[in-house]
This record gives C-alpha cells, structure tokens and sequence, in this order.
C-alpha cells in the first residue's frame, strides 16, 4: 500500500485483499459507447472497481469523464458495451428497486403530489407496502431528513435543499441496497451545500447504507467519500482508487486537507510527479 500525502492508493495484490469480503457491487472492464448516425463517442474505456457494504464510494472526475454515464450503468439504465456489473454476484441488466437514484435536478419530484405522497409514491408503485404502511414509513423518514413538518406542503413552495431532502427521504425510504447520487448537491448554493453534506453524512453514521457519489469537486469527494475512484479525462480511465476516510467536514479547510485535495488535482491531470505512484499502484491492482 502506497501512501501519498496522506490519501492511500490502493494497490490490490492477492495478499492485501485476502482479508477483505465480498464486494456487494462490482464493476468489471466496464465500457460504454453512445452511437449516433454520425459517430461513436466512447464515455469510460475499461473501468473496474468494487463496493463494498457501507461503503461512501465517490466518482470523480472533470466534465466529460464519463462518471454519471457510469451511475446510470449502475443503476441499470444503459448497458455497458464491454464488461459487466453485478451486484451481489448477480449481473445488473436492468433498473430494480435495491438501486435508487438521486438526480441532481430539483425537478425530480412530481409537482402534483405532496412531500408526503412524493415519498410513498415508489413504495406503492412497487407493491412493496400497503398504503398506511407506505404513509407511515414516508412520515419516518420525512423525519430523518427533518421534514416532516412539510409532510402536507407542494414541492414548488420548499427551496433547492429541502426538495433534496425530500428526494433522499424518497430513495432510503425504499431501502435500497446500494444509493446512487449523481452530484445531488452540485445546484445548491455553497451554504446550502455544506448544510447537506452535514446531513448526508448524518444519515450515513446513523444507517451505514452503502453510497456511490457522483461529484468533479474534489473537495466534496474528500468531505463525503471514504474511498473514491479518480477518472481520467474523456474517455473515462481509472486513473487511481484512493482510500480517503481520514477526510471529513471536521478538516475541511485543514493544512493536511488542501494538500490532499492538491495531490488528487495532479493525480487527475497528469502532473508528472504524481503519475509514477499512481501508474506503479495500478500496475499491482493489474497483476492481482
């Protein structure tokens, strides 16, 4: 295991991963290709990671590196034209309620339900729950989120954050295995951003679901991720996997922290003193 400025690639030889269980979701050689009648334009070339259960797993990277392409394979929207997912040892061709999206869009919550109906609406579309049952788990995690005093209010009158929040009641009251967030915050202004960081990672100390994040910003990988996987400029390439789980809102703005978040800078750009480490590190994780 490589240590770099405080951020541990992960290297993966046989004997580092013996001790580790097995991955709730994978990720092998994944390619993905969007065909128009003009061209081919190829999003991520070969990716490969594993997440773990109660893993804050973030995908990060500049504009055009196919990260939320990646999240939507995930989630069993598009398919990958090279490699496979599976979760749970079971392939993922398709979307299914044990993956839940959030989008970063606030108009994701249909705006004739209220709060209270936007959060019962999957429970009871997927037969999972009868309605009194759905109305009283929507009401629990209305609460979680600290809503439920706007259980009865119509999207249109909350702000950007509360709609969030609301989204995120929405997608844990489903009980997901995994919760795929795809830069949910990235809209928000930076006050409010912060704010949702704090809940998000709130709700994860309480509950310890399992979380793939989609941001570019590095300093919310570093705020919300404690692993996260750095991808190269279009197409998408794993340029280093990194563990990150010292990093939090209680550093934010630390000496240790900026230097961190300068070190993934040059990892993910190429500087040349950081690509020997990251190529080295990389060429273990191959050979395992």
């Amino acid at each position: 295991m490589h240590k770099l400025q405080s951020l541990s690639v992960v290297g993966g030889a046989a004997s580092e991963q013996a001790h580790l269980p097995e991955p709730l979701l994978r990720a092998r050689d994944v390619s993905l290709q969007f065909r128009s009648k003009a061209s081919t334009l190829r999003a991520t070339h070969r990716v490969s990671f594993d997440v773990y259960q109660g893993d804050r797993f973030v995908l990060l990277g500049p504009s055009g590196c196919g990260k939320s392409s990646l999240l939507k394979a995930l989630a069993g929207f598009i398919s990958p034209t090279e490699g496979g997912i599976a979760l749970q040892g079971r392939p993922v061709l398709g979307p299914g309620p044990d993956r839940v999206v959030v989008f970063q869009e606030f108009d994701q919550l249909p705006p004739w339900k209220t709060v209270k109906q936007n959060v019962m609406f999957p429970l009871l579309a997927s037969g999972r729950l009868s309605r009194p049952e759905a109305a009283a788990r929507a009401l629990h995690w209305l609460q979680k989120v600290g809503l439920e005093g706007f259980a009865d209010a119509f999207p249109h009158t909350l702000s950007g954050g509360m709609k969030q929040r609301v989204a995120i009641a929405r997608a844990l009251a489903m009980q997901p295995e995994v919760l795929l967030m795809d830069e949910p915050f990235a809209a928000l202004d930076a006050l409010t951003r912060r704010k949702m960081q704090e809940e998000l990672q709130s709700l994860w100390e309480e509950l310890r679901f399992t979380l793939v994040f989609v941001t570019h910003s590095i300093e919310e990988a570093l705020v919300v991720g404690n692993r996260i996987l750095l991808l190269s400029p279009h197409p998408g390439r794993v340029r280093a996997e990194l563990n990150s789980h010292q990093f939090g809102l209680h550093s934010a703005g630390s000496a240790e922290f900026q230097g961190a978040a300068q070190r993934i800078h040059d990892m993910l750009f190429g500087v040349a003193d950081a690509g020997p480490a990251v190529d080295q590190a990389l060429r273990r994780r191959a050979a395992s």
